[in-house]
């Protein structure tokens, strides 16, 4: 008759202090308690799932009472007292589960049997697991016999979760911390598994499923017996990442090659192979960024020991992450983690993948039209046909800006006019942000998406600024116009502008608001624009294109330039915030602000 099988998680549980994974100092001094006989009263093992808490508690007891104990402090398994824990039969070693048995009854049951002594050996163990799970009351019941309890007790706490155990019963007990089991111990541990059952295991496959348990020993015996009844005991790497949906780390590897290229058709090819796998996309986000962060922390000799993973395998990473700067990663890391926040909201998914794929493309080889390095590079210019910039320039003459081409290049920089004098000095109590035409765009700027995706914007506001586009990126040795204009009838312009605007709501009361004024400098052409607050200059700054084209083609005059003052001094005359808003709303309306407690509104 066959034997029952037993899977490993119970079959190869520790019995002695020498057989726990990965927690040598802390059963290290545990065996010193009980050579030295300096044993408490009351102690907390605590730490995640798996580590091994429960198993050490019960050799601990079982040490307490062992008659013969060897001279490392492990329990016999041979005197009665060993026997009768391994048999089930012991009643000096008693374990409850606070999990299922957390009332004040439970716990009453407890000191009650507390009170009676020892039949045979010289302590009464309690094991308390998850004690956690131990109602309000239920602490409050224990505190005292766990303070003082007889000379003859012991108990020993176990729990995941140290945080919810109330301060006075952590003051009471002896806590010790137990740590996540590292990859390299679990791989030894499941080699000697391996061995035990006759299995025969690459040490990179179970090395996957070592990463896979994240720590925890009892999922990494479990995850064992899952491939090793796959793959009859022949536990490869292939088997492995098969039976387990791994996201294999070749394909990152392929996709660092990628990265260092610059192929970007490749690395869209590799993530078409992850999703024809099966594998989620966000995942794949999630997978990806870790892949990164370990080749950072594996570039830096400093920073190695972070790495979870073998020597060899961390030597290899070193080796791989020693192709692209430090400033690569922290940039690719960065843009995974945008990637992630914005994967819940993204309308198309694999398209949001996709762009990041590019981006971590051109972040270590840019492509020819690119300049600069790290996020917010920009096309360089494009070489116009001088017959096709001759066939669509905006003639000198016309009053008002022809509508543009129905297809101009989205990436089509604005070149720069002519160099501006300096405008005089502002009063002390006025901060100057002096932005010229060929100033960098604001960073909010280089984000801003086109006039048609803004919302609440008409066709007509589109063509507008396409217009404006290809009025400022027409050929630049054409003769620039100069039309003398008065103050007035810019302020009549000005005008004009927001009227043709009406539903662009921010901008339009900002330039009501605040009217532009001659700086009486040499160059009458140019104007100063007072505000009051940085989100007026932004807004100013991201319609300037469509703004000064608007004037320069209505007052035939090219020179037309705009710098922007805040005054922060002065009172704001724009409308209010919505928070604003809603506060006034409160104070005088009472049937708002009883809506807003009722439903539990929040801004």
């Amino acid at each position: 008759m066959e034997e029952n099988y037993i899977v490993s998680a119970r079959k190869y549980r520790p019995t002695t202090f020498s057989s726990v994974v990965g927690q040598k100092a802390l059963c290290s001094t545990l065996r010193n308690a009980v050579a030295t006989n300096r044993l408490a009263h009351a102690y907390l093992f605590c730490g995640s799932r798996g580590v091994g808490k429960t198993s050490t508690a019960r050799i601990f007891a079982k040490s307490i009472n062992c008659e013969h104990p060897t001279p490392e402090g492990d329990p016999c398994n041979e005197c009665p007292s060993c026997r009768q824990f391994n048999e089930n039969r012991s009643l000096n070693i008693l374990e409850l589960d606070a999990a299922s048995r957390n009332s004040v009854n439970d716990i009453r049951d407890l000191v009650d049997q507390v009170m009676v002594p020892p039949t045979e050996g010289r302590f009464r163990v309690f094991i308390i697991d998850e004690v956690h799970m131990l109602s309000q009351a239920a602490f409050n019941a224990f505190l005292k016999t766990l303070e003082e309890p007889p000379s003859y007790v012991v108990f020993i706490l176990a729990t995941t979760e140290k945080h919810k155990i109330i301060p006075t019963i952590l003051s009471r007990c002896q806590i010790y911390d137990f740590h996540r089991i590292t990859v390299e111990d679990i791989t030894d541990h499941l080699e000697y598994v391996a061995r035990q059952e006759g299995y025969t295991a690459e040490r990179p496959a179970l090395n996957v499923i070592a990463r896979k348990a994240d720590g925890a020993m009892r999922d990494a015996l479990s995850i064992f017996d899952q491939v090793a009844a796959a793959s009859r005991g022949n536990i490869t790497y292939e088997a492995a990442i098969e039976n387990l949906n791994v996201l294999d780390e070749r394909y990152f590897s392929r996709l660092f090659e990628a990265f260092c290229k610059g192929d970007v058709a490749e690395a869209l090819l590799v993530y078409k192979d992850v999703r024809e796998h099966g594998f989620d996309s966000h995942f794949f986000i999630n997978g990806l960024a870790q892949y990164l962060r370990d080749l950072m922390v594996a570039r830096d000799p400093r920073t190695l020991g972070l790495l979870d993973a073998d020597e060899k395998m961390k030597q290899n990473m070193a080796e791989t992450a020693a192709r692209l700067t430090p400033e690569f990663f922290y940039a690719a890391m960065s843009l995974c983690n945008e990637a992630d926040l914005d994967y819940r909201q993204a309308s198309d998914k694999t398209f949001l993948v996709e762009l990041l794929l590019i981006r971590l493309c051109q972040q270590a080889s840019p492509s020819p039209n690119y300049s600069g390095n790290g996020e917010g590079r920009k096309l360089q210019k494009i070489e116009v046909n001088p017959v096709y910039a001759s066939n669509t320039a905006t003639p000198a003459t016309t009053p008002a800006a022809e509508p543009a081409p129905a297809y101009k290049p989205a990436s089509t920089p604005k070149p720069a006019t002519t160099p501006l004098q300096t405008p005089p000095a502002v009063s002390p109590r006025t901060e100057a942000v002096n932005i010229p035409h060929t100033a960098a765009p604001h960073p909010r700027a280089q984000r801003r998406a086109p006039a048609s995706s803004r919302g609440h914007v008409s066709f007509a506001s589109v063509m507008e600024e396409r217009a404006a586009d290809n009025a400022t990126a027409a050929d630049p040795t054409a003769p620039k116009r100069r039309t003398p204009f008065t103050d007035s009838q810019l302020k009549k312009q000005w005008e004009a502008f927001i009227a043709a605007h009406p539903k662009e709501h921010v901008l339009v009361n900002t330039m009501r608001a605040h009217t532009p004024a001659p700086t009486g400098t040499d160059t009458p052409e140019i104007y100063m624009l007072t505000v009051v607050n940085r989100g007026q200059v932004e807004m100013i700054d991201e319609n300037r294109g469509r703004l000064l084209g608007f004037l320069r083609n209505a007052l035939q005059n090219d020179y037309i330039d705009l710098r922007v003052n805040v005054d922060e001094s002065a009172i704001s005359p724009v409308a209010w915030t919505d928070r604003d808003v809603l506060a006034h709303l409160v104070e005088h309306s009472p049937q708002v602000a009883t809506l807003i407690k009722t439903f539990k509104f929040t801004l």
